[in-house]
């Protein structure tokens, strides 16, 4: 789950899908295309909404999107197109390109949804995000 600080959207993801997936069957991680918060917890909003969801986020610290990801990772979910194109720029290969996609392609295939960064848009912000991330980590379990 990768969005540009690794504080807001990728974090929610993480946990998210993290919470529906056998630990022992599924590796989840996030990371940001950014290293503005290398280090830090998730924003206090995305800790607080995770918590009203029942789902502890404070153990996390952000990383930055690295290479050695596609090698890790079966998929790259981007929450926008700009960290997808960011990722894009670091694969080696087609294996790599093929990896990555907008999560929201999971709900709405080829429309190019983005998942808003919620950083500037209030409680209500985090909500819808954390809902949209929600719905799109649903359909990606039952791809698996």
């Amino acid at each position: 789950m990768v969005c540009l600080g690794n504080i807001c959207r990728s974090p929610l993801a993480e946990a998210i899908l993290q919470s529906k997936l056998d630990p022992e069957k599924f590796q989840v991680d996030s990371c940001g295309t950014s290293n503005y918060h290398i280090g830090k917890k998730p924003d206090i909003r995305s800790i607080e909404i995770a918590r009203k969801h029942g789902i502890d986020i404070t153990h996390q610290k952000a990383a930055q999107f690295k290479v050695s990801d596609f090698d890790t990772y079966d998929f790259i979910y981007a929450m926008d197109a700009s960290n997808y194109s960011n990722i894009i720029k670091y694969s080696r290969n087609n294996q790599d390109t093929s990896k990555v996609q907008l999560i929201l392609d999971v709900v709405a295939p080829n429309k190019g949804l983005e998942v808003p960064d919620p950083y500037y848009g209030g409680e209500q912000g985090f909500e819808n995000v954390y809902q949209m991330l929600d719905s799109a980590c649903d359909l990606i379990i039952s791809k698996l």
